[in-house]
């Protein structure tokens, strides 16, 4: 691309009739930053294999409502290829910038193109929209969200008519179609008003939200006391509000404490910032309430509550974080002990997680006679695992999750979710309160039987296109330079994702890799630790996934701290 063609673009912008003078008002206020304009318009904003996510603001490389157009007029070409007749799609919201906006400038261009679109006229759950897309028989769905993202962002999630994200080959094939979009003047939209006279856009009404929650209720495993268990809930200002207080309240949770300052629907994360559940900064106001509360655990969702942090009050008074690896260590045995009580675990039943999550649950899930499949990270792997299933038979689903704090409990969603995450994880610090434990003591229960397993994800931000470069001369150079060793550990197999098979270093044995390609480095070490290296599908991060297995707790911390300063100073001197 020619350096100054950026400049081609941003004048095309303001001279077109195509773009409004609020567009075109926001670009002038750009005209002599040249970095600025340069960030918007060097390339088009991509339309991932999960779709879009962008910073909000006017340029191709933004999300706004010109790249929403432009993303579901590519979509509905897909859909109108190959979905049937009389198509249709589900359009759910979260409580970010523009979010009602961009999914009513969603559902104009789907009818335009005559695809019925069904939009839910408030904020509602992700897992709800996964859902609401099969409830509808529809061909697609999308959520407008951009998740624990900061207020800045939004994006644009795609689903297909199995509920889950769309997945390999179809993700591809609807990016073409998107990037095939150069005329923004070609884009069909219809109006509002037109579109609800002539039935090809439809407000969703009726019992939806009751259908969702009784499933979401039948993931229930124990009947327990749960009025005994006090709980602090925080929605980070996002979708999970409603659904989990409504949840856990059906449940017999009647000791159920809000944040209030962080209970509605907040665009600008006001007391926040970085609404993710991973980080225990947001958890400053659940825990000073659970303090005044005396509550046992307190429980935050991200905005579009698909995943689930978790804070664990200790019997000294303090509190524990507990990582999206621990929850799903919890989660794991807590759902194959109770269904093997009830005599309902299956024969053929399997935990599915992502490659880049704790082995833990394969020690578990195999003492439970369970099996274990890794799926490549994105939790669309996960659910398009399930819908093999039930065509094939094959396996039974129990129980699935990535590290990255998202679960899954039954079918009747394909994506995470964090409302029966809630439900479960509140069930379970109130089945181990009656036993006199709490969820901190469980867990250190279960590494005595089944290892000190000890994991940390580190994220190292990489913005704007130095950022992306960087990022792919990393990964550039641990592909052409093979790892010998990493902390004076032998590296025993380098498992790179992009090729076909993984290779053993110490013997030169090979075995194929038994996920799909994707841009993944995992090292196995000679003592079974293990490290990862992917670049983030959604932010301009890297992210590196470490994880150890010791003799003690004491054990696995230090082996946890010398590899992960060992790891950070090599990809610091890439």
């Amino acid at each position: 691309m020619d350096d100054r063609n950026y400049y081609e673009k941003y004048n095309m912008w303001l001279e077109s009739p195509v773009f409004d003078e609020k567009t075109k008002s926001e670009l002038l206020s750009i005209k002599d930053n040249e970095e600025e304009i340069k960030e918007r318009f060097y390339k088009d904003l991509e339309f991932g294999t999960g779709g879009l996510r962008g910073v909000i603001g006017a340029g191709c490389n933004r999300l706004n409502i010109y790249t929403v157009r432009k993303a579901t007029q590519g979509l509905s070409d897909y859909i109108k290829e190959k979905a049937k007749e009389s198509a249709s799609a589900v359009i759910a919201f979260d409580s970010r910038r523009m979010s009602p906006e961009f999914a009513l400038e969603t559902a104009k261009v789907f009818a335009a193109n005559g695809i019925k679109a069904y939009v839910f006229r408030s904020l509602r759950p992700t897992p709800e929209l996964s859902f609401a897309v099969r409830r509808y028989g529809a061909a697609a769905g999308i959520v407008i969200t951009a998740s624990h993202n900061p207020p800045e962002y939004n994006g644009y999630k795609v689903y297909w008519s199995d509920g889950a994200q769309v997945s390999s080959p179809m993700d591809k094939e609807i990016i073409t179609r998107v990037n095939s979009i150069t005329d923004f003047s070609l884009i069909k939209v219809m109006d509002e008003k037109d579109a609800l006279e002539k039935g090809l856009m439809e407000y969703i009404e009726g019992n939806i939200d009751d259908e969702y929650i009784e499933n979401v209720l039948a993931q229930s495993r124990r009947i327990t006391d749960n009025k005994a268990l006090k709980v602090v809930y925080t929605p980070l200002n996002g979708t999970g509000n409603v659904p989990v207080n409504r949840a856990l309240k059906e449940a017999g949770f009647s000791e159920v404490y809000n944040v209030e300052e962080q209970r509605y629907p907040d665009s600008e994360f006001t007391t926040i910032g970085y609404p993710n559940p991973e980080d225990k900064a947001v958890f400053k106001m659940g825990i000073a309430l659970a303090k005044e509360k005396d509550a046992d655990i307190v429980i935050a969702t991200d905005p579009d509550a698909d995943r689930i942090g978790v804070a664990v009050k200790e019997k000294d008074g303090s509190f524990s974080f507990l990582t999206g690896n621990m929850t799903a260590a919890v989660l794991c045995e807590y759902i194959c002990a109770a269904d093997k009580e009830a005599g309902t675990l299956p024969e053929n039943g399997v935990v599915i997680k992502t490659v880049v999550s704790t082995p833990m649950t394969d020690a578990i899930a195999k003492g439970f006679g369970l099996g274990v499949i890794n799926v490549l990270t994105g939790f669309k792997y996960i659910g398009a695992k399930i819908k093999e299933f039930e065509k094939t038979k094959a396996n039974s689903f129990v129980f699935g999750f990535e590290e990255s704090y998202g679960c899954l409990s039954g079918t009747y969603a394909r994506d995470k979710d964090a409302i029966s995450a809630a439900l479960l994880m509140c069930e379970a610090a109130a089945y181990n309160k009656a036993l006199g434990m709490t969820l901190t003591e469980r867990l250190e229960k279960l590494y005595e039987e089944y290892g000190f397993f000890k994991e940390e994800t580190v994220s190292i931000t990489m913005k704007g296109l130095s950022g992306a470069e960087k990022i792919k001369g990393i990964m550039t150079f641990l592909r052409e330079n093979s790892l010998k060793a990493i902390g004076g550990k032998v590296v025993e197999w380098e498992c790179d994702y992009k090729k076909e098979s993984f290779t053993n270093l110490i013997t030169g044995e090979s075995m194929p890799r038994e996920v799909g390609s994707s841009d993944i480095i995992r090292y196995i070490l000679e003592d079974e630790s293990w490290v990862c290296v992917r670049p983030s599908g959604t932010e301009p991060k890297i992210k590196i996934y470490i994880g150890v297995k010791g003799t003690s707790a004491e054990d696995a911390e230090e082996k946890l701290e010398s590899l992960k300063k060992n790891v950070m100073a090599m990809i610091s001197n890439i």
